[in-house]
């Protein structure tokens, strides 16, 4: 089942935790689980957010989340390399993949796209990807989205410390798409 909604029934959030419903409808009525009843009515629904945090918190895993086509946006100013691998990553991996040119494009689509996975030039012309990383880590609708940094000019010492500046992985320009379609694998595989 795909998640591409906001807000979810408990029977769809019993199927993500692979739990039954009814124990879905006991975290809702303990306060564990935050979401909001319909008005008139006794339906219960979760946003997707207090989902995916509540899942973090308790240890479950999100494999459920992650389920369906993955979701890729590659933002790089160099549109030669935006288009190779939207058509590589689409035609071999058969991803969904968006692309952006400026960091700006990428705050756009990452709203409205909802990436499971994002490949990042660090050294876009325009806008500091570091940045952007972390308005994409703050926000609580992206909580899901991993971030790779790609970049050529970097040393191994200077790619180690991505990891404390936002980012999930790193890929040393120029690669192959096995070493693009791996590391998308690893940062979008289920965190328990």
């Amino acid at each position: 089942m795909p998640i591409e909604k906001d807000v979810l029934t408990t029977g769809e959030v019993a199927k993500i935790c692979n739990v039954a419903p009814r124990t879905v409808s006991k975290w809702f009525d303990s306060g564990q689980l935050k979401g909001y009843r319909i008005p008139g009515s006794k339906d219960r629904r979760i946003p997707m957010t207090n989902l995916v945090n509540f899942m973090k918190d308790h240890g479950i895993p999100l494999d459920g989340v992650m389920s369906g086509n993955t979701r890729v946006l590659v933002v790089d100013d160099e549109t030669e390399i935006t288009d190779a691998l939207k058509r590589l990553l689409t035609e071999q991996a058969g991803y969904e993949v968006h692309t952006a040119n400026t960091g700006f494009e990428a705050g756009i689509e990452c709203e409205r796209f909802k990436p499971h996975v994002m490949l990042l030039d660090i050294h876009l012309a325009e806008g500091d990807a570091r940045e952007l990383a972390a308005l994409i880590r703050s926000n609580d609708d992206l909580a899901m989205t991993r971030i790779i940094a790609m970049s050529g000019k970097l040393t191994d010492g200077q790619s180690s410390q991505l990891r404390n500046q936002h980012f999930d992985g790193f890929l040393k320009k120029p690669f192959q798409v096995r070493q693009v379609v791996e590391a998308i694998e690893r940062a979008a595989s289920p965190v328990s």
